[in-house]
């Protein structure tokens, strides 16, 4: 086993290697931004390094300075958690070239898994079904037109090296497909440095299911513990997860066979995940996750396998200890992500300061966090505070001790998901299994978070149309979907509804507008939010793009 390791990310998933690096009596190397001194990975780890930049999230994708980290505190490898460099095959190969081990599969796998199209090719010929698609890139809204025309709406475009919900826009009619494509061209570039798009048949009320890989090499076997049912989205972003799913059991034998022959087929190394769509009674492959999961906590706490040790004992050429007639699961976990984020407002992201934060505890109840009270919530990275997970002898056990948690969480200073993950747990879609992607975001499970604006506050308030439901807003700018639009008591300034970066202008000086129009793309917390005009007039930009904002910072001015 290794005697040092840099973890090269931050937040919850850098305390969480950290740990099980002490466990394992392994020194740990915690990175961090300036935005991020003093964080509490920084606090959990036996040293911290300073990477060079100004605490936006580029400083994290800093290769040379990374590497330059690696080697100057004396650390023999590196793990890369998940997103930033996880699955970057060139920063592997750094790690590699600098003599240090790599936490992860090979290179060549981060390349081929990590491209959509090839990953759909591999999956092809390994006998694991796909969603009809094109595999090859389009360069054009006119070749998905082309494809939509013959397999019909809605499709989806996507980032060839996108995953994770990020480079993904969705058309459901004609006149959406030139913005789909154009939104998914700049996502894919922002995110991965890679514009190239492609589309296939979009299934409109799936299961989001997913089968953990761990890939011992050598020649061993690939073995496969159980699959996760992530079907509980907000944005294509995943919130609540749980272990074993409930309506697709008598499938799970044949997606963990259909992994298990996607990765073996890969030469995959190391842990990994292959998510599926399941829709009636077929399921589909739809990317492999190179890396660890977020929600890999589900898994360990019914397999009673510490993944992040199975990663270090694979890079370290250990063996993994157990085979598959080894593996079997026990009672029903669910895990809660906690975000920063205000789910009555469109979960639009809150930045801020922690002042205040308690979390649960009690029988079956395990919380992985990056933060603490007094904490800063930086708006340059993910809004992930952390993740609750419940353990119980069956499902029902496990959800009422997640109730219990929620109710037990302690959150001030900035909103949070905790409401909405509440109401979730008690819908009873939720309740009986039958959930879907589309529960949270069309199916009415959130209603009663939004909330009229008080008696007196009417005439200071806006109101937006957020998927036709009103949510009142604290300023007329705010926007948390494209197709929002603002009604209400209209004013001259467009004010930016939270700290952020001017990723776009739709609009130029002097552009007659619309109500509803869009105006500016707003990036908080890795989300594109839509500033639209609360007006008709004449629009004076007040901002350009690439520059960062303030919370309530003028925007523009429509008169």
């Amino acid at each position: 086993m290794f005697s040092k390791v840099l973890i090269a990310n931050r937040g919850e998933i850098a305390v969480r290697v950290a740990r099980t690096c002490r466990d394992l009596d392994v020194s740990t190397v915690a990175t961090y931004s300036d935005a991020d001194e003093g964080a509490r990975h920084t606090r959990v780890c036996d040293r911290a390094v300073r990477l060079s930049g100004t605490g936006s999230s580029d400083t994290y994708l800093n290769i040379p300075a990374v590497i330059e980290a690696a080697v100057s505190s004396g650390a023999q490898a590196v793990h890369p958690g998940y997103g930033f460099l996880s699955e970057n095959a060139a920063f592997a190969e750094a790690v590699i070239a600098a003599d240090l081990v790599w936490i992860g599969p090979p290179p060549e796998v981060l390349r081929v898994a990590g491209d959509k199209i090839s990953a759909r090719l591999c999956a092809e010929s390994a006998g694991v079904p796909v969603v009809p698609g094109l595999l090859e890139p389009v360069g054009s809204p006119d070749l998905v037109l082309e494809f939509a025309a013959e397999h019909g709406y809605p499709v989806a475009v996507k980032a060839a090296a996108g995953g994770g919900g990020r480079g993904l826009k969705v058309a459901h009619v004609a006149g959406e497909v030139e913005e789909a494509f154009a939104g998914a061209r700049r996502e894919a570039r922002a995110y991965f440095g890679d514009e190239r798009v492609y589309v296939e048949r979009y299934l409109a009320s799936p299961k989001h299911l997913e089968v953990q890989i761990v890939a011992p090499g050598r020649g061993q076997e690939v073995l496969w513990l159980g699959v996760r049912d992530c079907s509980l989205q907000r944005r294509h972003q995943k919130l609540i997860e749980e272990t074993p799913p409930v309506q697709t059991a008598s499938h799970v034998d044949d997606m963990g066979r259909a992994g298990v022959a996607l990765a073996t087929a890969l030469a995959y190394i190391n842990v990994g995940t292959v998510e599926m769509l399941f829709d009636g009674e077929d399921f589909y492959f739809l990317e492999v996750n190179a890396r660890l999961q977020v929600e890999h906590t589900i898994t360990e706490e019914v397999f009673g396998i510490d993944l992040v040790a199975v990663q270090l004992r694979i890079a370290a050429g250990e063996d993994v200890g157990f085979v598959q007639s080894d593996l079997g699961s026990r009672g029903h976990a669910i895990e809660c992500r906690i975000n920063a984020e205000d789910p009555a407002r469109g979960f639009a992201p809150t930045p801020g300061k922690l002042v205040r934060y308690a979390e649960p505890a009690g029988p079956g109840v395990r919380v992985d966090s990056g933060y603490l009270a007094g904490d800063d919530v930086p708006g340059a990275y993910d809004s992930l505070l952390a993740k609750v997970i419940s353990f119980g002898a069956d499902r029902e056990q496990a959800r009422r001790r997640m109730l219990r948690a929620l109710g037990e969480m302690q959150i001030g200073g900035v909103s949070s998901t905790v409401p909405a993950l509440r109401l979730l747990l008690q819908e009873p879609s939720f309740v009986d299994g039958s959930y879907t992607t589309t529960t949270v975001e069309q199916g009415g499970a959130l209603d009663s978070l939004v909330q009229a604006p008080e008696a007196g506050e009417r005439e200071e308030e806006e109101v937006l149309l957020v998927e036709g439901r009103a949510v009142a807003l604290w300023n007329p700018a705010m926007s948390a979907s494209a197709t929002g639009a603002v009604t209400g008591r209209a004013s001259a300034g467009v004010l930016a509804p939270m700290q952020g970066t001017i990723l776009k202008l739709w609009a130029v000086d002097g552009d007659e507008v619309k109500t509803g129009d869009p105006l500016i793309v707003l990036e908080a917390m890795k989300m594109e939010t839509t500033i639209v005009a609360n007006r008709g007039g004449r629009v004076t930009l007040q901002v350009e793009a690439g520059e960062s904002v303030g919370a309530g910072q003028l925007l523009a001015v429509v008169q």
